[in-house]
Parts: C-alpha cells; sequence; structure tokens
C-alpha cells in the first residue's frame, strides 16, 4: 500500500498522528514516542504549555473594524457639492441634491479644512484691523515721507492770553475758540503741522508798538521749529476752512501749473505795471509769465478788490524766501512809510513786488476764491463771482476780511461753521434728511389739499 502523504521525517519513517497505522515500526496512541512524550500526555498539554500563542481576534469592535471605511465615507460626503454631476443611463444627466443642507456642509467644509480655517481668522483680522487701526494706519501713512503731509506747516494768528490793543469779550473769545478747532480738525485729518502764533504787541522801535507786523517773525521762528516743512500756510483767525475732505495737495499743489498764474495783468485791481520797462533787465525780469516753470513758484497768494490779501498764503522755504522776509522788514522802509501804509504789510508787500524784479519771478496768484473765498459785505455788498463763496461751487475757504468794520464777526464765523457742518454730513445722514424732507413735503401738500 502506498501513501499520498510525503515521507515522514521521523527516523524509521511513519508519523505521529493517532489512527495511523504503518506495517513496520508502529507506534500505537498508547506508547511514548521517541523523545519519551506519549500521545495522550501531550494531547492533554494546554496550547500555551506547547509555545504555540492562543488565537485572539483584532479590532474585534464594530467601529474599529470600520473605521477606515467610515472615515473614508465621511470625507467624500463633505467633498461632495450640493448638485453634484451623476451620469445616468436611463434618464440622462442629472443633479442629484446632498441629503444634508447646504449651510452645514459649508460649515463642516469650511472647519474642517486647515486652509479655509486660516482664510477665515485672516479675514477677521483684517476686519478687526480696519475696524480699531484704520484712521492711525492713514495717519502714519499720511505722515510718512511718501504721504507727504510733513512738507506743510499751518499757521494761525492768534492771541490766546488776551487781547492786543483792546479787552477781549465773550464774543472775540468764541471766534479764536472755534477757528483754533477748526484749524485743528483739518490738521489732525491730513496730517499737517498746526503752528498758533501768539500775536502780541511788539515794540519792534523806540516810538511805537508795532501790530499786524509780526508774520515775517513768526513765519521764520516756524521754519526753525519745522525743518522739514517745505510750504508755510498762513491764515488769520477769522477765516474758516469749509472743506476738510479737500486736502491741500488735491486742490492745490498737484496741478499748480494750471490753477496759478504769474500775468498780474489778468486781474489788477490797483493797476501795478507788469512787466517792468527797464531795458536793463535780464530776460528773466522782462517776461510776463517768468520762467514758467511751477517749481520756482515760492510764494502763492490772492488778490481781492484792493489788491494784495494776506489773510491767507503760502510760502516756501528758500534763498528767496530768506531774501523777501529780509526786505520785508527792513527797517529803513519801515520808518519811513509804516504811517503811510494803511493795511501795513500788505502795502509793503506790494511796494517790494513794484520796485523789485527778482521778486515777481517767484510770485504766483491764485484765484481769490481757491483759498480766500469773501462773505457778503466784504468788497461790496453785491455778489461777485470772483470774490464771494458760492455755495455750488464748494469753496475751500472763507475769509471774513474787514468784519470788525461795521459787521459782526462773531455771527459770520458761525454762520460759515453751521453751513460746513451741515455740507459734510455723512451719508446716511443726508439720506435721512432726504427722506425727512420728501415726508414733510408730502404733509404739507396734503395740509394743502
Amino acid at each position: 500500500m502506498s501513501l499520498s502523504r510525503s515521507p515522514s521525517p521521523r527516523p524509521g519513517g511513519g508519523w505521529s498522528t493517532p489512527g495511523l497505522i504503518l506495517a513496520t515500526n508502529a507506534v500505537s496512541p498508547g506508547t511514548f514516542s521517541p523523545n519519551g512524550t506519549s500521545w495522550a500526555s501531550a494531547k492533554a498539554t494546554p496550547d500555551g504549555v506547547r509555545g504555540y500563542p492562543s488565537f485572539s481576534t483584532r479590532n474585534a469592535g464594530f467601529f474599529s473594524r470600520h473605521r477606515d471605511r467610515l472615515l473614508a465615507r465621511c470625507t467624500a460626503l463633505w467633498r461632495r457639492s450640493s448638485h453634484e454631476y451623476i451620469d445616468k443611463d436611463d434618464d440622462g444627466p442629472k443633479f442629484r441634491r446632498a441629503d444634508s443642507p447646504r449651510g452645514s456642509r459649508w460649515f463642516s467644509g469650511l472647519f474642517m479644512r486647515r486652509g479655509r480655517l486660516r482664510l477665515l481668522l485672516l479675514l477677521l483680522i483684517v476686519w478687526i484691523t480696519y475696524l480699531f487701526c484704520w484712521s492711525s494706519i492713514v495717519q502714519l501713512y499720511r505722515r510718512s515721507p511718501i504721504g507727504g503731509a510733513r512738507k506743510f506747516v499751518i499757521i494761525l494768528g492768534s492771541n490766546v492770553e488776551g487781547g492786543v490793543m483792546e479787552l477781549k469779550g465773550a464774543r472775540e473769545w468764541a471766534i479764536e475758540r472755534n477757528s483754533i478747532w477748526n484749524k485743528k480738525k483739518y490738521a489732525a485729518r491730513w496730517g499737517y503741522d498746526l503752528e498758533l502764533a501768539n500775536l502780541l504787541a511788539k515794540k519792534r522801535y523806540s516810538h511805537e508798538w508795532r501790530e499786524s507786523w509780526e508774520k515775517g517773525d513768526i513765519i521764520r521762528e516756524a521754519m526753525l521749529k519745522y525743518p522739514h516743512a517745505e510750504w508755510f500756510w498762513w491764515l488769520d483767525l477769522n477765516t474758516w476752512i469749509m472743506e476738510y475732505d479737500t486736502s491741500l495737495q488735491s486742490h492745490i499743489f498737484n496741478h499748480l501749473e494750471s490753477i496759478v498764474y504769474r500775468d498780474i495783468t489778468t486781474y489788477n485791481p490797483i493797476n501795478i505795471t507788469h512787466p517792468l520797462p527797464q531795458f536793463w533787465l535780464d530776460e528773466l525780469g522782462r517776461s510776463v509769465d517768468g520762467d514758467g516753470n511751477p517749481d520756482s513758484l515760492q510764494m502763492l497768494l490772492s488778490q481781492d478788490c484792493a489788491g494784495f490779501n494776506l489773510g491767507s498764503f503760502f510760502i516756501r522755504r528758500s534763498l528767496w524766501a530768506d531774501r523777501l522776509l529780509d526786505a520785508w522788514w527792513d527797517p529803513v522802509m519801515y520808518e519811513q512809510k509804516h504811517m503811510e501804509w494803511e493795511h501795513k504789510e500788505q502795502d509793503a508787500l506790494e511796494y517790494i513786488y513794484q520796485s523789485q524784479p527778482w521778486v515777481r519771478s517767484g510770485i504766483g496768484f491764485l484765484p481769490q476764491r481757491s483759498i480766500n473765498a469773501f462773505p457778503p459785505g466784504a468788497c461790496g455788498d453785491l455778489d461777485n463771482p470772483v470774490s464771494h463763496y458760492q455755495q455750488e461751487a464748494r469753496d475751500f475757504v472763507v475769509n471774513m476780511a474787514g468784519c470788525m468794520y461795521g459787521r459782526d464777526c462773531w455771527s459770520e464765523i458761525y454762520y460759515y461753521r453751521e453751513l460746513s457742518k451741515w455740507l459734510s454730513r455723512p451719508l446716511w445722514t443726508r439720506f435721512k434728511d432726504s427722506v425727512l424732507d420728501t415726508y414733510d413735503g408730502l404733509r404739507g401738500k396734503a395740509k394743502d389739499d
């Protein structure tokens, strides 16, 4: 009888399997094996004793066994859009809507993905920064060399200590307080420096007090105090800035070549001869428009019906300005002419302009209403569109020039203060006012009917 199994590795052949009886050297189940172990004792020995570990199932729980498959299924659901395209052979292409609501799927995908969560945090930080720090950021930019605000200094002539030649009453204090507030608000909005000049009565010479001749000294002091500044804007106390949203750069200095004229014959109320006829003058001295380069302008002012007006003017830091200030306050000229010049510094500058050719090439004239609009009553009672304030045109500055002579300075300041507030209303306030005006108009018509 041939065996179908492989030869036994035991000496003499055969297997120690129970029930298998070989013809030669057979070993019964009750006998000992060659190593001295009987079949019965081996059968009774536990599995652990024989060295074979017992069988134990890993991941015996339901969720443990199916975790990977469940996670894959959930990820597929999260990534599936609300209108997933599915190709149906029987009914044609269709769109299947996911079972979960659209909002829950969006939030699940947003918070389960790190990229979207980081984007949400970034947007939140940007919004908080804009809400609380945007004004400071804008101010830092405007005060930086790129913004250009440090190039301008506003000089306001005032007297915070009291009257110069007379005591100050309640109206004078109110004018000064409101005018300072107006200039501070505008300077803070655009990042300009504001210098409050204290106009004291200075005894420049031994025989008289020199009131209203301090502008040259104050401008020199401001140039020393602000070495980084290039342009200095002088404003009288009886002025009011109407447009807070208009910067000096956008209003004047970004387009000087288009708004400034040097030929005084364009508007010449005091009939100054221009250019000078002397034959010995060079080409620049005989030129009508100077060199035509806006970068060579050193002083910007306007003219009213009486000539030069110094209630609002600009002067630039330069050697030309130093020479002008020296000549403007020349003691010899002041001694001879100060009793004749009714408008003091203004008349002195007009005299220098007429007699000194080098001064004309550095002075440019602006339209009066651009920096020096007058209220009704100044330069005549009629409404002159050349000099008087025009609300439709949104003129930049109003100068209550001469209000102390027969007019009420405080009433004019108060009127233009309230007008500037009304013109500068926010969009929401304008919308509410328009709705209320429409409602009041309809009610008025209903009552009339």
